[in-house]
């Protein structure tokens, strides 16, 4: 023996809830499974966890209230549950995917992250992530990647920098973006007190982000679980759900919003990973 003791651990009941489901489904895209932890990072705390039956073990910087609040173990997945709509695909999306929880995460990082989304599968958008993290990111203790770059020290950046991670097009948005929330012109603070709609055209204002790219953020950053984002496999769900009809992106976004209810924006991440996982479609 070596007389090390091992990191010290902490216990939070997690009912309902389903760990690797949840990291996996993507709504986030840095986490990564180690020795039995999921390691990542909160903003700029490093936290690794575990699932053991209905409990988390955990070890890090977080709390216990910072574990929990992150992984929204407050949602009242009954009543959730319970507004999903009654036909066969989106009852076979809630008892598929049992337990994901639509997290709280960092606005500007999440915002970042989505605009780097456009046009890329989520293998590709965690392999932009990591890359920014890794040239601009500031080191966090015990984590093996950085902490996601402020808008401040990414406006100080270029986009030939950017574009070295492999960005393309998508470079330009991010770094004008970044210039935007670091002198004042859109203040993410802000947005948490506005109407959601009010918050989605502040959200659009910026480069590079669409009503999908701001209801992403919306839900995933704001807590607005109304929010719906309508990507290429919702837009073929609900398609399909429509009966194959043709609509454009407007009506669709509509339409979704009106058939999934009131918990829409969770209804759609579970719709969204299990049609991805299963390779599957509404049958009408």
């Amino acid at each position: 023996m070596n007389g090390t003791a091992p990191p010290s651990v902490s216990i939070l009941d997690a009912p309902d809830f389903n760990l690797p489901l949840t990291l996996t489904s993507g709504q986030v895209f840095h986490w990564s499974e180690v020795a039995g932890y999921w390691e990542g990072l909160v903003g700029d705390k490093y936290c690794a966890v575990r699932q053991d039956g209905q409990h988390l073990v955990f070890r890090g910087s977080l709390s216990a209230a910072e574990v929990a609040n992150y992984f929204a173990l407050d949602h009242a997945m009954d009543e959730i549950s319970a507004s999903f709509p009654d036909d066969a695909f989106s009852q076979a999306a809630l008892r598929a995917c049992t337990g994901l929880r639509v997290i709280r995460q960092p606005e500007w990082e999440c915002l970042a992250t989505f605009i780097t989304s456009a046009m890329k599968q989520v293998a590709h958008i965690r392999q932009m992530s990591l890359a920014i993290r890794s040239r601009f990111g500031m080191p966090v203790s015990q984590s093996a990647i950085n902490a996601y770059p402020s808008p401040a020290r990414l406006a100080l950046t270029d986009e030939a920098a950017l574009r070295e991670c492999s960005l393309g097009f998508r470079a330009k948005n991010l770094l004008g973006a970044a210039r935007s929330i670091d002198d004042g012109t859109i203040d993410l603070l802000a947005l948490r007190s506005m109407k959601t709609a009010d918050a989605r055209t502040a959200l659009c204002s910026l480069p590079g982000v669409g009503v999908k790219v701001a209801n992403c953020v919306l839900l995933f950053a704001y807590e607005r679980l109304d929010a719906v984002p309508v990507d290429v496999w919702i837009n073929r769900i609900m398609r399909a759900m429509r009966g194959g009809r043709p609509a454009t992106a407007a009506q669709l976004q509509r339409y979704s919003e009106r058939h999934l209810g009131p918990y829409a924006g969770y209804v759609q991440q579970y719709l969204f990973h299990h049609a991805r996982v299963s390779k599957t479609l509404p049958q009408r």
